[in-house]
């Protein structure tokens, strides 16, 4: 449908919970890896997004300059780091972590497309109460203060995983990550517990989220959405 060019390309900068994961390290995906399916042909995802990147690294490694060579007039920039911003490489909330952002926001608007930031997923952290603990510190809130000043539209996925885990409850939230008993699974023979990354089952109810969340901003973007796609269940 359309040649290439006529596609509205869909550009993802981010760290692993969004980046396409090796054979080696499946059934972990995030949910960049799977967010394609839910578009018709006239949309075309760029997942960028790399394992262990913040949102200062992944300018310096020219990955955001990559991005913005290829990026044209009514394409979109989705935005999501924090994870690795609380790492000794990364950033502080209100200050550079919203400066690197603006980077982004500025670079896509000189071309003429449109950001989007997109708040950190939670990690599946429960307290002794069952309640999801909250482990990106000021970086959600830095994103959301940054979107208002800019006037970007802000798909709050931190929110919206948050409500998520909790219905899923503390068991019931294992199923959306990479967790395995010893010799269960071939590319995990010791076991894993893994409460950051999620398998592929995952990473579907993670991009129903998102795709919940480009309707919600009614973005132009929605318009493409496959309609039996659209709705998020919880089962």
């Amino acid at each position: 449908m359309g040649n290439q060019n006529e596609r509205i390309q869909v550009f993802l900068a981010g760290d692993s919970t969004v980046a396409n994961c090796p054979e080696h390290e499946a059934p972990m995906a995030g949910w960049g890896q799977v967010l394609g399916s839910f578009f018709t042909e006239q949309v075309i995802v760029h997942n960028e997004a790399r394992g262990g990147r913040s949102s200062n690294s992944f300018i310096t490694e020219r990955r955001l300059t990559s991005i913005l060579e290829r990026i044209r007039p009514n394409d979109y920039l989705f935005i999501q780091f924090g994870h690795n911003d609380q790492k000794t490489y990364g950033t502080e909330p209100f200050t550079t972590y919203q400066s690197c952002l603006t980077q982004y926001i500025t670079g896509a608007r000189e071309k003429g497309a449109i950001p989007v930031l997109v708040t950190s997923v939670h990690r599946r952290s429960f307290d002794s109460e069952g309640k999801l603990v909250n482990t990106l510190g000021n970086y959600p809130e830095a994103m959301k203060q940054l979107a208002a000043l800019s006037n970007v539209p802000l798909l709050d996925l931190w929110s919206k995983t948050e409500g998520f885990y909790q219905s899923l409850g503390v068991e019931g939230s294992k199923r959306l990550f990479v967790w395995f008993e010893p010799d269960e699974h071939p590319n995990y023979p010791k076991g894993i517990q893994d409460n950051t990354h999620f398998c592929e089952e995952g990473a579907t109810e993670i991009a129903k989220l998102v795709i919940e969340g480009i309707q919600e901003l009614q973005l132009p973007l929605a318009v493409h959405v496959k309609a039996s796609k659209g709705s998020h269940i919880v089962s």
